[in-house]
This record gives C-alpha cells, sequence and structure tokens, in this order.
C-alpha cells in the first residue's frame, strides 16, 4: 500500500445515485451497482448487465411483472475499497437511505474490513438519508468540495449537513408496485386499492411520506411542483441556494416537459435531468416522475 495523502481520496456511492454515465465517467465517481431480478432467482448488476431502458420496456410490455433487487454484497464494496486503498487513496462512499436498503451497512462491513488490513487509511460512509437523483446531487456536492480543495474532514463534515436538506418531491403511474414493495401502508393506508389515484410522495429525512392524492397525471404534476415552492416558501429558503433535478422512468418525452416547466418555475436553466434507474423503479414502476432539490455546501 502507498503513503496515504490527506486530500488523495476518491467518491464512492451505490448505484441508486442514478447519475448519468457520462458525468460518473467526468468527475471519476466509483459507482457500486445494486442487482435487479426479473425471476427472483437471477440477479443482473444494473448498467453492467441490465440496461435502464430495457428494464422499463419490460416494464411496459408486461404490467404483472414486478422485479426485485438485491444490495450491493460486501465483497462489491471491498473491491472498490480496496483498489482505491492500494493506490494510497483514501474514501468517502455516499449510499442510498439507510431506511430503504441495507447498502449503507455493506459499505460499514467493508469500511471495517479494509481498515484491518489498512488501519491507518481514511474511509468515511455516509448515509445519504436520499435516494436518486437527489443522492446524485450529493454525491456532486462531494465532488464540488474536493475539486474547491476543501480536505477530506471538511468534506465529511459538511456532507452531514448537506444531507439533512434533500428533498424530492414525485408521483408515480400506478400504486401497484408500491403495494408489491410493502410501502403502500404509510403512503395511502386509508385509500382503497381499486382506486385509480396518483399519489403526491415526498421523501425527507430518510423516509416517504404522502402529502395528497389527484385524480389525473397532470394534476399530481401540479401538486408536486406547487408542495416545492411550498418548501422554500415556508422555510424561508432562497433556491437559488441549491441543486435542482428532475427525473423520469419510461416517458421521455413528458419528462422533457416536465423539466421545462420546473426550469421556468425556479427560473434555472442548470436543472439536472436524471433516468431514474431500476433500484428504484422497481418501486415506482415505469412513470415515476418529479423533482428533488439539495442545498449547496456554500451554505450550509
Amino acid at each position: 500500500m502507498k503513503e496515504q495523502k490527506n486530500n488523495d481520496f476518491i467518491i464512492v456511492s451505490d448505484g441508486s445515485c442514478d447519475l448519468p454515465d457520462t458525468i460518473v465517467q467526468e468527475k471519476q465517481i466509483q459507482v457500486v451497482p445494486f442487482y435487479v431480478s426479473f425471476d427472483g432467482n437471477t440477479y443482473l448488476k444494473e448498467k453492467k448487465e441490465l440496461d435502464v431502458n430495457a428494464f422499463y420496456e419490460r416494464l411496459v410490455e408486461d404490467p404483472n411483472l414486478f422485479p426485485s433487487t438485491a444490495l450491493p454484497s460486501v465483497n462489491d464494496y471491498i473491491e472498490v475499497f480496496e483498489t482505491a486503498l492500494q493506490a494510497g487513496k483514501g474514501i468517502i462512499c455516499a449510499t442510498i437511505t439507510s431506511k430503504f436498503s441495507g447498502s449503507y451497512n455493506s459499505a460499514m462491513v467493508a469500511k471495517n474490513t479494509c481498515l484491518e488490513k489498512y488501519p491507518n487509511a481514511k474511509i468515511a460512509v455516509i448515509d445519504s438519508m436520499v435516494n436518486t437523483g437527489v443522492q446524485g446531487l450529493f454525491v456532486l456536492e462531494l465532488v464540488r468540495m474536493k475539486e474547491n480543495g476543501l480536505s477530506f474532514d471538511e468534506i465529511v463534515k459538511k456532507a452531514e449537513k448537506i444531507k439533512k436538506t434533500g428533498r424530492i418531491f414525485f408521483t408515480v403511474g400506478s400504486l401497484d408496485y408500491l403495494r408489491h414493495g410493502g410501502r403502500i401502508g404509510k403512503l395511502i393506508g386509508l385509500v382503497g386499492s381499486t382506486l385509480k389515484i396518483k399519489p403526491i410522495i415526498v421523501l425527507k429525512e430518510g423516509e416517504i411520506f404522502s402529502e395528497g392524492l389527484a385524480f389525473t397525471r397532470k394534476k399530481s404534476f401540479l401538486k408536486a411542483t406547487s408542495l416545492a415552492q411550498e418548501y422554500f416558501t415556508k422555510n424561508k429558503q432562497n433556491p437559488d441556494e441549491y441543486q435542482f433535478i428532475t427525473g423520469y422512468g419510461y416517458d421521455k418525452e413528458e419528462a422533457d416537459n416536465f423539466q421545462k416547466k420546473i426550469q421556468e418555475l425556479f427560473h434555472r436553466e442548470d436543472v439536472l435531468q436524471i433516468h431514474i434507474g431500476a433500484t428504484i423503479g422497481v418501486h415506482t414502476g415505469p412513470h415515476p416522475i418529479g423533482l428533488g432539490f439539495i442545498k449547496k455546501y456554500e451554505y450550509c
């Protein structure tokens, strides 16, 4: 193992971050993928063995198909961690909210295992308290801090403040996938399962909550965006101090129209559009759409 320098470290995330491959490569982010299965037996690494577009196409073609996911293994993390440690680099790893997955636990076991072999290594594993595109924004804030010269310890300290500011407001095309994934009770416990409703869902503090219902897709969009606006008003926050994303599943045309509306609404041209991956798509079905944001590190 080479001698480790204080500011020589890599940024790692599990596959829930849903960052485009171009950004992952440009920013040299190491991504540890989740696994997806359509039959409960054969599991494929998301993006590496299973294309996200193909995933959504299968859901659209077969409405009775309910795939499942498996989290990255301890060995998956160790493989990435050891490569960095052998090169004398530290590691800052961000995972999906621990309320959704055991990915954080896998990364922590990998960290502790690696520290037995490399006792002087600097490894930080952070529960991002978010998922999908807002986890991606969180990871990009880690990258920005590194690019701007903040030290390993400064970044880890700032990250704990940043992650609490993440919010996602979204809707889905059907309740079936949420119901099948066991998340329906918390969200729509009082609503009959036969109603063709569109839930408006918010992710905050690591968990998802229902923020209302709509009877049409259009009204669900309006409600989600309205709730996002209300967040800034009620909490006396400045949207200019936040990074924004929009996310979608199967329908790119619908996503592009939604993207334009969010850009106009918040007077921002730098809203990142992400394709929600299969890790989250197994719970949302093929038609999730929404927006999210997280505070820039300078304002935390």
